[in-house]
């Protein structure tokens, strides 16, 4: 059977074995042999595309000149589904679990009087996904943030949009808070709804989120690198997390250097 009678018979013209009048691709009609003809043509075309991967066997991709935080993430956790997903990008909607993590954000936007507007594609608590709780609710939340060392403290900046040059790319993202303390020195943190990920694979991988935040604030107040931490604060089990080997621009270069593979 031709790749264009592979066509008819889906779009419901091919042979049946209950239907002894099928017509075939030659009898269709109007909108109908269009489909038919669109599909076959598609279908040539992923086949030929398959063909030609097997035949180069592993490839490479370049990453976009432009990046997000989000993007480096993944870099660093599973970078053949960065290159998939840079080689065949499919539009993908905000998280609903990231869209809850919002309301605590918001709230905390307000307790401390700085409300500002969010971009959708930067919601916080983007990369709480996997991790965070179903049924968490925000006065729960509420609460264990009051618990934390971090209520009796006010921010200098939230909510905090950047673009910052990492190698020869564009890394754009969205900090939460940022504290000074009594030495002078900057703490960036950013607020997590959910568990603290499992595994020194999966906190390797998320700390490379802070690192972009760090030199991010380092770039944007213009202090040196070493006056600048990171963490993050898991607001249900009111745990800070400070990672003590964040990568420094020289290691967040080497990781977007490191062009992914396609298996």
């Amino acid at each position: 059977m031709t790749i264009a009678d592979q066509a008819a018979h889906l779009a419901g013209f091919g042979d049946d074995p209950g239907n002894r009048h099928a017509r075939t691709l030659a009898e269709l009609r109007g909108w109908d042999r269009e489909r038919a003809r669109a599909w076959a043509r598609d279908t040539e075309l992923l086949l030929r595309e398959r063909e030609t991967n097997r035949r180069r066997g592993t490839g490479r991709v370049e990453l976009p000149t432009h990046l997000t935080v989000s993007s480096l993430v993944t870099l660093a956790s599973d970078p053949k589904a960065l290159a998939r997903r840079i080689r065949r990008p499919v539009p993908r909607k905000p998280a609903p679990l990231a869209r809850r993590g919002t309301s605590f954000h918001s709230w905390l936007e307000s307790r401390w009087g700085q409300q500002r507007l969010i971009d959708e594609l930067d919601l916080p608590g983007a990369f709480d996904d996997g991790f965070e709780e179903a049924d968490a609710r925000l006065e729960e939340l509420r609460a264990r943030f009051e618990e934390s060392e971090w209520a009796s403290r006010e921010p200098i900046e939230v909510e905090v949009p950047f673009e910052t040059m990492i190698a020869d790319r564009l890394v754009r993202g969205r900090m939460d808070a940022v504290f000074q303390t009594p030495d002078g020195r900057y703490e960036v943190v950013d607020w997590k709804t959910g568990r603290r990920p499992e595994g020194r694979k999966a906190e390797s991988a998320a700390s490379v989120q802070l690192a972009a935040y760090r030199l991010a604030w380092s770039h944007l107040a213009g202090v040196p690198l070493p006056a600048v931490s990171a963490a993050f604060h898991y607001v249900r089990s009111n745990e800070t997390v400070r990672p003590a080997d964040l990568l420094d621009e020289r290691g967040l270069v080497a990781l977007i250097e490191s062009v992914p593979v396609i298996g």
